[in-house]
């Protein structure tokens, strides 16, 4: 399965769209998200953004030994996309 999370773009095609980091978090607890692309703001901080779905990847690896899908960032937001892209790099380095 591959995941979308975003709240105004277009789903690509064979994806499957969620709109909040929940959402995706409960995909990604069945172990069937083979990749997964993410957009920062959502248009609620207090439901979440899509850096809190990699900080929920980063403590599973690192405390569940879970294996985190193929991880992408498709956010406007410049300053988020780079924090982003920081966590995706160290969650790379727990997993080794």
């Amino acid at each position: 399965m591959k995941v979308f999370l975003d709240d105004e773009r277009a789903t690509p095609e064979g994806w499957t769209r969620v709109y909040w980091p929940n959402e995706a978090i409960a995909l990604l607890e069945t172990g069937k998200v083979k990749e997964i692309s993410l957009d920062h703001d959502l248009g609620d901080d207090e439901r979440g953004t899509g850096y809190d779905v990699l900080l929920w990847i980063e403590e599973a690896v690192a405390t569940r030994g879970f294996t985190p899908p193929v991880m992408g960032v498709h956010s406007a937001n410049s300053s988020a996309r780079l924090k982003m892209e920081a966590v995706i790099s160290a969650i790379g380095r727990l997993a080794g």
